[in-house]
């Protein structure tokens, strides 16, 4: 009998910053296992269920009994499992008493690696009951928790204590045991809103019996219902939300019957930094900040309560009560920092330690300014005001707000450098020096802005690489892949005119200069840098060939790539692509093989008329082509390149290159380096999949 099929675990409060990832990952678990076992059908469909107190999920279309099947276990090669007499071997001997079967059951069969015995036997189907509970264990055993937990004196463990288990199919409660838990058909609503046990008489009844006991079973349908209340409110207020996907996640993990509620603060508390009473309100209360047309802070929240009452007095005031010492500490902090000064705590940072083979952050504040100086002149902005903004880059890290709030980093630092009456083009440099912090985030604006930030991620990237630091496999301790990332998206997307190379050679001459002593790792940053950006374009999808082919110049100006990729792909599109692609690839075997050097073609060694013309069209085409790439025009100069391949297609038919007088085939190979050259001007075409 096929049937849905409804587990439900009920625990204790589950962490709510993981509960949705816990819910997907027990969901995946219990289905790959069920099909494993052939107890759900391929097209069975698994609907999960998280709330703060249990983790379910259904499965459509499960049989309540395995179908007969046939096992089959692969064994020895024939050859060497029976000896001279053609007896067993004990090799094979030992297959057999694995695999169950006497040498009559075995068979004979072969693949691309030779004959080999194979053991089949029929197994008869078994029961869901003998299998589901192990299913349910093995499932939660392979959950993401970082920590477990034992409970009272049971031996038990999970990441909360658990409660109760529900395993039904059809009507029919499934024996097993999980976690010392006994399978049945109960389950319990929302903590206070509802009373007593509720009975589930098969899983069709599970959403509505659980809405009936106040509980939303749906992660999803819970989160939707809580953002459409939180717009509605918004609305009702002339307000509009701060975005935070997180948080509404988080919440939508607190409660299983949300109600939205307002509460305010006093508005003398606006005078601190917006951004402070908002990250305190999300990360400290999970309450939803409300900001007006124009994005500035209200002295208003939303709250998104568990309790849905009539009269939410009690409830808006107490967490009015309690969100006062929050925006009360942070405007203290506020206070402290700007009575403390900012610009003449730089030489503070001289104590702090940046790592004890990099000196201190007075150290690395003192190379950011350096190197911002030198990226701003190349620029053609003003060097001291760059060199001001990423030597007070990182001063706001020892203010209280900061200590309290590590977010903030930057953000505060604008703000403190205003009230002392800085540059606002330094100030917003300050904060901007961090970005992108994250895909998608927003880059740095304007020169001063770009050069901070870039001296920030260049310094990080050579000087931890230079002390042998680099990532390592999925650890990234000093986030130089962001950093990586951070840079190239500067260089490609604002765009700047910048040489990628020559950036990291003054990023490690200036450690050098103050005398910090690091390995040479020039190329080896450039080569990380660069496998960020082979990565990067892939994700945005182009295709791995036209990367490749562009790639493989290891280009250094960073923001010419994009018309590269794009001159490579309308090159593709030249009848002319595919030979020409192919002659660049037997091309370049033809010298790799080479053991004469091959110098500059001249013309008095030409003998042939088909290298003779080839001479004369590479000659032609040779200051029209860098024309081109000097003006950046790569579609132009692959288009120029078309008119070479009937002159290349007749030299590979009428010459021969590795003729035995050296001066011929020197001259020969010459001229190939030249046409090499040509041809991997904007791209080496040799890659391209034609």
């Amino acid at each position: 009998m096929n049937a849905t099929l409804l587990i439900e675990l009920r625990t204790e409060e589950l962490p709510p910053k993981s509960l949705k990832s816990l819910s997907e990952a027990f969901a995946d678990g219990v289905l790959s296992a069920l099909k494993a076992q052939q107890f759900a059908a391929a097209d069975s469909v698994c609907t999960p269920f998280a709330t703060p107190r249990r983790l379910a999920l259904t499965v459509t279309r499960v049989a309540a009994r395995q179908p007969d099947r046939v096992l089959e276990k692969k064994g020895p090669a024939v050859v060497g499992a029976l000896d001279a007499d053609g007896q067993p071997t004990k090799a094979l001997e030992g297959f057999m008493r694995a695999a169950g079967v006497t040498v009559e059951q075995l068979e004979k069969t072969a693949d691309g690696k030779g004959e080999y015995f194979v053991a089949r036997r029929e197994k008869k189907g078994e029961e869901l009951a003998v299998h589901l509970a192990e299913i349910v264990a093995q499932a939660l055993k392979k959950l993401p928790i970082a920590k477990v937990m034992r409970w009272g004196d049971s031996e038990h463990q999970f990441v909360r204590p658990v409660h109760g288990l529900i395993l039904l199919h059809g009507d029919t409660v499934v024996p097993g045991e999980v976690l010392g838990l006994r399978s049945d058909r109960r389950t319990v609503g929302h903590r206070f809103l509802s009373s007593g046990e509720i009975v589930v008489d098969t899983p069709a009844d599970y959403v509505a019996k659980l809405a009936a006991g106040k509980v939303i079973a749906s992660f999803a349908e819970r989160r939707a219902s809580i953002a459409a209340r939180l717009d509605a409110v918004a609305d009702k207020l002339a307000a509009r939300l701060n975005p935070a996907d997180g948080l509404l996640d988080e919440v939508t993990s607190l409660v299983e019957w949300p109600a939205v509620y307002v509460g305010q603060f006093e508005a003398e508390y606006l005078d601190v930094p917006q951004e402070c009473l908002i990250l305190t309100m999300q990360q400290n209360q999970k309450y939803f900040p409300l900001l007006d047309a124009a994005g500035k802070l209200l002295n208003k929240f939303l709250i998104v309560s568990n309790m849905a009452v009539d009269d939410p007095g009690n409830i808006v005031s107490g967490n009015e009560r309690v969100v006062r010492p929050r925006l009360s500490d942070a405007r203290f902090f506020y206070d402290q920092d700007r009575k403390n000064g900012f610009a003449t705590r730089i030489v503070d940072l001289g104590a702090v330690v940046y790592h004890h083979k990099l000196g201190s952050l007075g150290d690395r504040a003192q190379r950011l300014g350096r190197i911002a100086r030198g990226i701003a002149e190349k620029l053609h902005a003003d060097g001291n005001l760059a060199e001001r903004a990423a030597l007070f880059a990182k001063i706001d890290l020892l203010s209280d707000m900061v200590g309290e709030f590590p977010e903030l980093q930057g953000i505060m630092g604008r703000y403190y450098l205003l009230h002392e009456g800085g540059l606002p083009v330094v100030a917003d440099a300050i904060e901007q020096h961090y970005r992108p912090r994250f895909a998608g985030d927003a880059l740095p604006a304007g020169p001063i802005a770009c050069a901070a930030a870039l001296a920030d991620k260049l310094d990080a990237l050579v000087g931890f690489f230079g002390i042998g630091q680099p990532p390592t496999g999925d650890k990234d301790p000093f986030g130089l892949r962001r950093a990586a990332l951070g840079v190239l998206r500067i260089l490609m997307e604002t765009p700047l005119p910048l040489d990628l190379g020559e950036l990291i050679g003054e990023a490690s001459d200036t450690l050098g200069k103050q005398g910090v002593v690091i390995d040479a790792v020039d190329e080896p940053v450039l080569t990380f840098i660069l496998d960020r950006l082979r990565g990067m374009l892939r994700d945005a999808g182009h295709s791995v060939d036209v990367v490749e082919s562009v790639l493989a110049q290891r280009p250094t100006r960073v923001d010419l790539v994009p018309a590269r990729l794009a001159a490579v792909r309308q090159f593709l599109a030249l009848p002319e692509a595919a030979a020409l692609a192919a002659a660049n690839k037997r091309i370049g075997n033809i010298l790799k093989k080479a053991a004469d050097p091959s110098p500059e073609p001249v013309a008095d060694l030409l003998v042939e008329d088909a290298e003779k013309a080839l001479f004369q069209r590479v000659r032609l085409i040779d200051p029209l082509l860098k024309a081109h790439v000097a003006k950046e025009e790569y579609a132009e100069a692959l288009n120029i390149l078309a008119a070479v391949r009937a002159d290349v297609d007749r030299f590979f038919e009428e010459v021969m290159v590795n003729v035995d007088q050296p001066a011929l085939r020197g001259n020969r190979l010459g001229l190939l380096k030249v046409l090499l050259a040509q041809l991997n001007a904007v791209a080496d075409i040799s890659r391209l999949a034609l």
